[in-house]
């Protein structure tokens, strides 16, 4: 048997920890564990922006692939058509008949349309349309009709061999199921649960059909169909029960995204061929959507309706696999752990102060390691606010026995009492510099290096919550803004707060870091337990990342630190006390080999 050195051209290196600068996949004995470990360079999925639509709408239908895409119909009533070349949208020969809520597949130059409501929404009553129309890649043409007309139907298949499936149907919902063979439509065998709203991926002979809603019947948002060509079969259900859905790929490997759960969703699941697992949600929540693509690792979205973007949206995301991604390692343990510190400066260089029970402990961190260093006057915990650098730093607010307006100053070596917060304030944060900062929660102060000074309030007055920036260009977001936990972000332009995309994840005590308004990073905190979610904010919207090796909360995150390099220090459960872990983009990921 050939050994390891024969086959990589070295022996397994002896390291006591993690081994730094380890090369994707290499191998290496652990002697503080006593184990085996590798590491691996992170990836994700995830959803990016593409070019926006030219006419955005909702209920539309659409056929292609990722980079070669048709988007057609819609509501208002249209028959826009748009062809997609992997960047940007451009207007192409309309549908002959107006329509929305209809189905499409297909490819971007040899496409099929049918079914739909032709009537203006105002009226309030559907006009079902059994309508069929092929594309050449040029234009439309009519071609016989389906032979039950309805709305929101599904469908899957090529535009000369295709399969139309549900919809809505007075009474509302139906099972029926059509088989097109190029020229005319056949009745073949239901669907095991009628329903409308309801997304379909695959081939005439092999197709998926999923989600949907009939309120007759229960969880039907969730259910999975498979059909083998002659009847359909019921499979494993989605996780989250939704309608109004987008979906892409084949049989054996769909994606399925947005809708109505209720509420308005950005879920995201993918299916293996046997079963539905979670992946990173879309940028933007939206129902009534379209989406293509070949499977579940290349897909695309486009148009529907969204809470966070008033009425319908234009807006288009591209979802990919193996994305390189950041991800948290473990870095030096604090001396003393706790929780509910305030923290100032970057990963690299980072100072950690106070804390739950009440205490004045301070220690510096140089990226690897923390050394105790002078103790804050006045010891404190319950979410103090900090800002500044490791030999610059300002420490204000939090609780000893009652509220603190405490606020104190670093030089580098020893703390100073400097004039107080106007009003005593816990549970909240702060960023910018020892010269020029902002604390945030309940109330804002502004500190211009001597005194705060009251600054413009919240759109959501909050606490517990995190931020990232400067203070002429500020982040914050989540938190408790009562009655409960908000996923709220708003975006400080050095005056005034304006509400930006929020979060896909509601959380309390969570940390933060980034440069400004524009880079952010949010992660962990409690919902109410601990969690390890971490999001990425691009100025735009955010997008799920790696999660916190540890979930935890109640922990202290580098305000001033960025997107691709963060820190997370201590934090509750007890077992996180003492626990760092720093964020890197492109991140590497250590695996333990374990022995059954």
């Amino acid at each position: 048997m050939s050994t390891y050195k024969q086959i990589q051209g070295t022996a397994v290196q002896n390291n006591a920890g993690t081994l730094e600068g380890a090369a994707d996949g290499q191998l290496w004995y652990d002697s503080t564990n006593t184990n085996f470990k590798y590491s691996y360079a992170a990836t994700t999925s995830a959803w990016s922006t593409g070019g926006d639509l030219n006419t955005g709408r909702n209920r539309l239908a659409g056929a292609g692939t990722q980079t070669s895409a048709l988007a057609f119909g819609g509501q208002p009533t249209t028959g826009v058509t748009e062809s997609y070349n992997g960047t940007s949208w451009t207007e192409v020969n309309d549908l002959n008949t107006a329509r929305y809520l209809l189905a499409g597949t297909g490819t971007q130059t040899s496409a099929l349309a049918f079914g739909g409501d032709i009537g203006p929404p105002a009226t309030g009553g559907a006009e079902v349309f059994a309508g069929t129309e092929t594309w050449n890649g040029t234009s439309w043409t009519e071609v016989n009709d389906l032979n039950t007309a309805r709305w929101g139907l599904a469908g899957a298949g090529t535009q000369t061999s295709a399969l139309g499936f549900g919809g809505g149907y007075p009474p509302p919902n139906t099972a029926i199921t059509e088989s097109w063979n190029g020229t005319s439509w056949t009745e073949v065998n239901d669907l095991n649960t009628a329903r409308w709203g309801l997304a379909g991926v695959g081939i005439q002979t092999a197709a998926l059909g999923f989600g949907g809603t009939n309120p007759g019947v229960a969880n039907t948002g969730k259910k999975t169909e498979s059909w083998n060509g002659t009847s359909w079969t019921e499979v494993n259900d989605m996780n989250t029960a939704k309608f109004k859905l987008g979906g892409a790929g084949i049989q054996t490997t769909a994606l399925a995204f947005g809708g109505d759960s209720p509420p308005i969703t950005a879920t995201t699941e993918s299916w293996n061929g046997t079963s539905w697992t979670e992946v990173n949600d879309l940028n933007i929540g939206r129902e009534d959507l379209s989406g293509t693509g070949a499977n579940n690792t290349s897909a695309l979205a486009f148009g529907g309706s969204s809470p966070a973007i008033p009425g319908i949206t234009a807006a288009t995301e591209e979802f990919n696999t193996g994305v390189a991604a950041g991800a948290w390692s473990t870095g030096g343990n604090l001396n003393t752990g706790r929780q509910l510190g305030g923290v100032s400066g970057t990963q690299t260089a980072s100072l950690y102060f106070g804390g739950s029970p009440n205490l004045t402990n301070t220690e510096s961190y140089d990226g690897t390691s923390w050394t105790e260093v002078n103790d804050l006057t006045t010891g404190r915990g319950s979410g103090m606010g900090g800002a500044g650098t490791q030999t610059a730093a300002l420490a204000f607010g939090g609780e000893n026995t009652i509220a603190q307006a405490v606020t104190e100053s670093w030089d580098g070596s020893s703390w100073t009492e400097v004039n107080d917060l106007n009003t005593a304030a816990k549970f909240i944060t702060g960023f910018g510099t020892q010269t020029a900062a902002l604390a945030v929660g309940a109330q804002v102060e502004s500190w211009n290096g001597t005194s705060w000074t009251a600054s413009t309030a919240l759109n959501t007055p909050r606490e517990r919550l995190a931020a990232a920036g400067i203070q002429t260009s500020g982040l914050i977001f989540s938190g408790e803004a009562p009655p409960g936990l908000t996923t709220a972000a708003e975006s400080w332009n050095g005056s005034s707060w304006t509400e930006v995309g929020d979060l896909n994840t509601a959380r309390d005590f969570l940390g933060g870091a980034g440069t400004d308004n524009t880079a952010a990073l949010a992660f962990g905190g409690g919902n109410p337990s601990p969690t390890g979610a971490t999001e990425q904010w691009n100025g735009t919207s955010w997008s799920e990342q790696n999660d916190l090796n540890a979930a935890r909360t109640q922990f202290a995150g580098s305000p001033i630190g960025s997107s691709s390099s963060g820190l997370a220090v201590g934090g509750t459960p007890s077992a996180n006390e003492l626990l760092t872990e720093e964020w890197n983009v492109p991140g590497t990921i250590v695996q333990t080999i374990t022995t059954s």
